[in-house]
């Protein structure tokens, strides 16, 4: 049997692997460089750094790291600015309605398991009605530890009630793959997503690789 031979669960990471949430991340930063006068920077520079929130996007707009002591107040800034645009340019990506369909004519649940926190992923999954169908959403927040430790991809296993040998993560960014090796599921590596500036993605722990969110049905098929 392959490492996707009996999966009956699968787990998706969220910004970057779902939807491109890319647009409306950038733009809430870059209206915060253009309220200081400074000059907009164009979205491909966010886009890379999409997948670590408001540190990478402030990184982007402002060059500042969290140790920096202008982070908070302008990540509160970021946060509030962010909320109101939650969904203007967010979508899935493309194929992504037609993978979920895929996966439940098979008759395999799927869920999210995101760093992103409860207070964007509750609003932005309820106003995206192909993200409704989730059995389960594990925020950043909702264990004491977020990715790359496995403890949310562990609580998302319990409330499905699947064990880890019958569930696949599949997500953007080395600590997805790192979390999934450490919970014990197979792990897919979302090549279309984020990644991260640089990122050696044949060198992260993955069990395989995609190039677009219907590939993974193959994945499946061919177990």
């Amino acid at each position: 049997m392959t490492r996707f031979g009996d999966i009956r669960c699968v787990l998706f990471d969220l910004d970057g692997t779902l939807i491109d949430s890319a647009p409306d991340l950038g733009l809430a930063a870059d209206e915060m460089r253009t309220a200081r006068g400074l000059p907009s920077l164009p979205l491909p520079d966010y886009r890379a750094h999409a997948g670590s929130g408001a540190r990478g996007m402030l990184g982007v707009a402002f060059g500042i790291t969290p140790d920096d002591p202008r982070f908070g107040p302008l990540r509160e800034e970021f946060f509030a600015g962010y909320e109101q645009r939650l969904t203007r340019l967010t979508r899935a990506f493309d194929g992504v309605d037609q993978l979920l369909a895929g996966l439940q004519a098979r008759r395999v649940r799927w869920g999210i398991v995101t760093n992103k926190s409860r207070r964007f992923t509750s609003p932005l999954t309820s106003a995206m009605p192909l993200l409704q169908t989730a059995c389960v959403v594990v925020s950043g927040d909702t264990t004491p530890h977020a990715k790359p430790h496995p403890a949310p991809l562990l609580e998302a296993m319990r409330v499905v009630d699947v064990d880890p040998q019958h569930c696949l993560y599949v997500g953007d960014d080395e600590r997805d793959m790192i979390a999934g090796r450490a919970a014990g599921v197979a792990t897919v590596a979302a090549r279309y997503g984020y990644l991260g500036a640089g990122a050696d993605v044949a060198a992260w722990p993955a069990d395989a690789w995609i190039d677009e969110p219907r590939q993974l049905l193959n994945l499946l098929r061919s177990a």
